[in-house]
């Protein structure tokens, strides 16, 4: 971050401030990671209120504090009182967007270019496909985890260096505005929407207003931006269009403007062709082709190659949590419990179907479906449970392991559609799953875990590890990734020389 002054700040954010010679160059909302020199910013959040931690953050050495009450006001948690006139106190109406006007400042003033990605399926593999591929020729900064809202797009945008080139971001909503308030602060040079399906439905209701908010990242752009859509959603081109809005398109139809053709996926990797170049995808699901297309039509946009391209995502490694490949023991297990929603369960039934194809051919191995409960549906809940039944069904899944409100609709479903042996059990939890994973999975399983964040699932794979992890034998839980042919390495050569502006 660039170095700003305590009045600038102040002026930036509304308020008033008694010394405004100071400097500081970063920003913290944690006063136990904050560093010499940082500003505080004290925001009341579901757990904590950081207004009860500022006497904590200035003893650690932060220059100055953010926050929307007096000392006199603090909360009865607070360890030590502040005092207004001993310290640079800048007082606010509301931190959060004090922190979201001092970011749009900042990026205002810096040079680097802004990628911003949102959709409803895989924001966060996208970002990462970005910033492995981009990151082999410029100095590229990405949002730490999924700092995608409110409050993590201002740290990501605030936590860039100023020599970098290139800053990545992800962009999240749950609630109609969110978007179009997070891409007025990112100001982003290239805005990329990967899919819109439906999701978060308790705040949206309905698939047209999603694909509304999410299109509403193109309201940021910077002049000369670039808007990037998946070209294969006909509800979101059109949207697009009613909006009059220019716009790029990837996919796999043949009026995309970047298109893969001649997909091939051996359940741990795919392959497909761009151009004339043959790409290979070390990660696995065909969701994840989608997600490296998107990458492309971005990092073309930096004047990179299919070759470059090629050649640096081919080293890609998995994303822990999302449809990541484990050896666990003689388990299997794809582990993809980061989130859930309808789209994404059918893309990871589909991965467990391909790696049972590919690990055994005569299907003697059981394909297991550990499944949490899809959150923030709404009032089509209990219809796309039953519908994610029907699809574990239709994958051939032969047990069924459902746990939270909607694992009976999901099991009895499941039930009713299958029409070879299906094996179902449902917990009322995750915790009572985990349990009594011991009573239903056995050695050489191939297992999918997924379920939304509220379910936990990781607490599953853990339980796992150590149900197979057999005492004394070294390197039991690995990720698996299929080597590479030798041949297809030798056609892809490209520059390794970093680009500059």
């Amino acid at each position: 971050m660039c170095r700003f002054t305590i009045g600038e700040l102040a002026r930036i954010v509304g308020a008033k401030a008694k010394e405004t010679e100071g400097l500081f160059a970063g920003v913290s909302i944690d006063s136990r990671t904050i560093r010499e020199g940082d500003c505080f910013f004290a925001i009341a959040g579901e757990n904590f209120d950081g207004h009860a931690y500022v006497a904590e953050a200035f003893s650690k050495g932060a220059t100055c504090a953010v926050v929307e009450r007096d000392a006199t006001e603090q909360p009865q948690e607070a360890t030590a009182r502040f005092e207004v006139d001993d310290r640079p106190v800048l007082k606010v109406r509301n931190t959060v967007k004090a922190l979201g006007d001092f970011a749009r400042e900042h990026r205002r003033q810096s040079s680097f270019k802004v990628v911003a990605i949102t959709g409803s399926v895989g924001k966060t593999t996208t970002r990462q496909m970005v910033y492995h591929v981009l990151s082999q020729h410029y100095s590229v900064f990405q949002a730490p985890r999924n700092f995608n809202n409110a409050i993590g797009l201002p740290l990501a945008l605030l936590g860039a260096d100023p020599r970098d080139q290139i800053v990545v971001v992800e962009l999240a909503s749950n609630h109609p505005g969110e978007i179009g308030y997070l891409t007025r602060i990112a100001r982003p040079d290239i805005a990329v929407v990967t899919n819109v399906y439906p999701v978060h439905l308790e705040g949206f209701g309905n698939l047209q207003t999603i694909v509304r908010e999410k299109l509403s990242i193109a309201d940021g752009l910077t002049g000369g931006g670039v808007l990037l859509i998946n070209g294969d959603l006909d509800l979101l081109v059109g949207a697009c269009r009613a909006r009059a809005s220019e716009f790029t398109t990837f996919g796999k139809s043949i009026n995309c403007n970047f298109r893969v053709r001649d997909l091939s996926d051996d359940g741990f990797s795919s392959s497909f062709t761009i151009d004339d170049t043959r790409v290979y995808l070390p990660v696995p699901g065909l969701g994840n082709v989608e997600n490296a297309l998107a990458a492309w039509a971005v990092c073309s946009q930096f004047g990179l190659s299919i070759r470059e391209f090629a050649q640096a995502v081919e080293t890609l490694a998995p994303v822990a949590m999302r449809a990541e490949p484990l050896q666990i023991g003689t388990l299997t297990v794809l582990n993809d419990c980061y989130n859930a929603n309808p789209a994404s369960m059918k893309n990871a039934l589909e991965m467990l179907r391909n790696l049972q194809s590919a690990l055994d051919p005569g299907r003697n191995r059981r394909t297991v479906f550990i499944c949490g409960d899809m959150a923030e549906l709404g009032e089509q809940a209990e219809q796309l449970h039953a519908e994610l039944g029907e699809s574990v069904a239709g994958a051939g899944v032969q047990m069924l392991l459902a746990a939270g409100k909607f694992a009976q609709v999901t099991t009895e479903a499941a039930e009713k559609a299958a029409s070879h042996n299906l094996q179902t059990a449902r917990f009322q939890n995750t915790s009572s799953a985990r349990s009594r994973l011991h009573e239903f999975v056995k050695d050489g399983d191939i297992i999918l875990v997924k379920g939304s964040r509220t379910g936990k699932l990781e607490t599953v794979t853990e339980k796992l590890r150590e149900l197979f992890t057999r005492a004394g034998n070294e390197c039991t839980v690995r990720v698996l990734r299929r080597p590479r042919h030798e041949s297809r390495a030798s056609k892809i050569r490209a520059s390794t020389n970093k680009h500059r502006d």
